[in-house]
Order: C-alpha cells, then structure tokens, then sequence
C-alpha cells in the first residue's frame, strides 16, 4: 500500500510536469489571424489585375490633324514624357536681362513649365489663376522647393508685358521672396519653336483674331531638365500637383508621407493625374495587418504565458 507522502510527491510532479508542457490546442485567434493574413495576400493579385488596365506609355496623343476641327489642326499636347528639354534655349526676363533655360536649372529644384501668351484674352489668365491657387494650397515654397518659368510663345510679346503679368500674379500669390522663383520670359520665333516641340505644346495663330489657339496644361520638368509629366485643364488639383512636384524633384522634396502616397498613386499619362495603384494599396494594408496581428498574438503569448506561470505557482503552493 502506497504511503501518504508518496501519494503527495507522485501528485507534485504531474503537476509541474503539466505546468511545464506547452498547450497542445491552438488557440482560435491565431488561426483567425493566419487565415486573414492567407486571404488578403491570395486577393491582392486579382485586384491588382482587375485595377489597372493597360497603361500608354507614350501618354496623351492629339488626334490625327486630319481629324482636328478647322482652325485647330495644329493645337495639341504631344507627351514627350522623360525627353531632354534643351536649357542653351535663349530668352528675355522680365527685366529685359538676357537669359538661359539653364539659368534655372542646376539648383536641384524641379521646374513647372508654363506656355502661353501675357495678352491672351481668356485661357491663359484662368490657367495661371488655377495654378496660383493650387500653389497656395501647398506648403512648398516657391524658389526654396520649386521655380515656375512661364514662357510666351508669341514672338511679338514684349519684356513690358511680361513684367506687368508677373506683377500680377505676384500679387495674387501673396508669398514673401516669390518672385525670385517665377520666372516671366519672352523670345524670338526660332527659341520659342524649339522649347514648345521639345515638350510637345503645339499651338495655331488666327490672323483674323490675331490670337492664338492653344492647349491648356503645364508641364513637369526635373532639375535636369527632363519632361516628368503633364498636367491638363486651368485647375490642378493640390494633391496632384504636389506629387507631380516630388516625383519630378526625384526626391529631393517632400516627406515620408509623399513618398507613401507615391507608392499607392502613379502618374496616368491617359488623363494626366494620380491615380490608386490597387495592388500597391493592398500590399500595404497586408503588411500592416501583418504587423498589428504580430504585435496582437505577441502580446497574447507574453500574456498566457503570465498567466500559466501565475496558475503554475499557484497550484504548486496548493499542493505543498
């Protein structure tokens, strides 16, 4: 017959060995975290292929000039996406001083492009105006993160008219040192012809109006003066043109957050805005569920973990 204390000792060391041996059932929350983590990574590529259709890389076309209404056959934007804008262009300032295209490129800023005429009667004034407003929304400062170059295409243009404009729009824009980074140019024939077929700004002149037909849009170049993108209409939305701005300043400006957004919205060529990258979205939420669930069933471990030590002590103080 077995003894008392046998019997207790016997009873001790199932205990501690119980107390020591992990749980043999999963729990239910660790499952339903495995399995959320399986579906969303098992979805992302379906979404990601009904996203997005097929991308042009060549971006916005003007129709074929057959096919352009009379008067505009030659009105249009051609993207000249990532081609070489040539800076040994020459101009006038708005002071008459004689300048470069090179004189604003080199200070690792991007440059938004800005085509038109100072005496256009409509178009040109409202496309400025929605540039200016968009610019306002920003917190970039105009000359310390990006420079404007606005550049008349009308040859008969003087330096005159370029400074009352700039005087303008520096009041409508209302930021102290602006002016040292909007530039207002005028030129000859040939240097504007050169500038506008680079980045694909074609335009027509009416010899009964005497005014031009034109596209609305800016253009997008990078500190080394290469086409970064377009942007069509006389408002641009303040999303868009700040991430035109880091993408084009190749970096160089903006945060964390923009390069976040940048990785969830690419530039579309076809409608010259950003738009949602699905795939790229939901590899982030997957990974942030991933993280959130991680830190969860760490936390739960730690704490069943605590809880069989505590209960372990427990019963081992009972027993004894």
């Amino acid at each position: 017959m077995r003894s008392k204390n046998s019997f207790t000792n016997s009873k001790v060391s199932a205990e501690l060995r119980s107390a020591g041996q992990p749980r043999a059932a999963v729990p239910t929350c660790y499952l339903i975290a495995v399995a959320t983590l399986l579906l969303i990574f098992s979805v992302a590529p379906l979404y990601a292929q009904g996203a997005r259709g097929p991308m042009s890389g060549g971006g916005i076309m003007s129709p074929p000039v057959n096919q352009r209404p009379p008067g505009l056959e030659f009105v249009g934007i051609e993207q000249h996406l990532n081609a070489e804008v040539s800076v040994d262009l020459e101009f006038r300032d708005e002071l008459g001083n004689p300048v470069k295209l090179a004189d604003y490129f080199g200070h690792g800023r991007p440059v938004i492009l800005n085509l038109g005429y100072y005496q256009c009667p409509m178009l040109c004034s409202e496309l400025l105006q929605g540039l200016v407003g968009s610019m306002k929304a920003l917190t970039f400062n105009l000359g310390k993160d990006f420079d404007v170059v606005t550049v008349s295409f009308d040859p008969r243009e003087t330096t005159e008219m370029a400074a009352e404009k700039k005087r303008d729009i520096m009041k409508r824009y209302g930021r102290a040192n602006a002016d040292r980074g909007w530039h207002f140019l005028t030129g000859k024939a040939d240097q504007i012809n050169a500038l506008t077929k680079s980045v694909g700004f074609q335009y027509q002149f009416d010899p009964k109006t005497e005014q031009y037909a034109h596209a609305a849009a800016i253009v997008m170049l990078t500190p080394d003066h290469h086409v970064s993108g377009y942007f069509y209409g006389v408002e641009f939305s303040p999303k868009d043109l700040r991430l035109g701005l880091v993408q084009a300043s190749q970096n160089r400006i903006g945060n964390i957050g923009d390069q976040v957004l940048l990785y969830c919205y690419h530039y579309d060529p076809r409608t010259g805005k950003y738009g949602a990258v699905i795939s790229n979205i939901l590899k982030l939420a997957a990974l942030a569920t991933m993280l959130i669930l991680g830190t969860f069933m760490f936390v739960m471990f730690r704490a069943d973990r605590h809880f069989d030590d505590r209960a372990g002590h427990r019963d081992l103080r009972r027993v004894t």
